[in-house]
């Protein structure tokens, strides 16, 4: 999650109840493109819409959490231009413009020069991080077929988590959100890297069974 001062969560609201899934594309279409929307927000509460809990749209949990998905997938290919041709000094004399914090950006290249290629798949279950790892990725011209694979798969378990977690709890999707902020979110990603981690295991011993 950004910490620039965030796009304002009543009309994000608003625009989920309104619109539906497009608006869950959209929104997080731009979450991924560095602009400081919740996307705790807009899954959740898409995952609530999809339970009919809450007035508006109803649509089908499966087409909310693929709409957050490729939403996350075409956001973050723009960021990754932006990076691969602005490069590094230009992301630091214009970012702020973009709702790009410096030290945020530091911390992503970092991130990324310590991990290699595998970052963009791990950094998205990291708050701060996990926005603004396409820039480096796009920086050090990390091939478009290879990001885009990984960028999905560190974007589809946590769009999911958040999604059915909404759906589970309904209208009471906004005691979910407070319950993963801060340590709470740490938290909830290292559940979700966990579940992960495991699936991987049973899959390999599967094989070589």
């Amino acid at each position: 999650m950004l910490s620039a001062p965030t796009c304002d969560r009543g009309r994000v609201q608003h625009l989920i109840l309104t619109y539906g899934v497009a608006s869950v594309f959209v929104l997080m279409l731009a979450e991924s493109a560095c602009i400081p929307i919740p996307s705790e927000v807009t899954m959740l509460l898409g995952g609530a819409l999809a339970a009919g809990a809450v007035s508006g749209p109803h649509p089908n949990l499966i087409t909310v959490i693929a709409a957050g998905t490729l939403g996350n997938v075409a956001g973050s290919y723009l960021a990754w231009l932006v990076g691969r041709y602005g490069g590094l000094p230009i992301l630091h004399r214009w970012g702020r413009y973009l709702f790009i914090r410096r030290e945020e950006l530091d911390r992503a290249q970092d991130w990324f020069v310590r991990r290699g290629a595998s970052s963009v798949f791990w950094a998205r279950l990291l708050p701060g991080i996990r926005t603004f790892i396409s820039l480096p990725a796009g920086i050090a011209e990390m091939p478009a077929g290879r990001f885009g694979l990984y960028t999905l798969a560190g974007c589809l378990p946590w769009t999911a988590a958040l999604a059915i977690a909404g759906y589970a709890v309904g209208a009471d999707w906004p005691s979910v959100e407070n319950a993963i902020r801060g340590p709470g979110y740490v938290i909830a990603a290292c559940v979700v890297l966990a579940a992960i981690a495991a699936f991987l295991v049973v899959r390999r011993r599967r094989r070589n069974a």
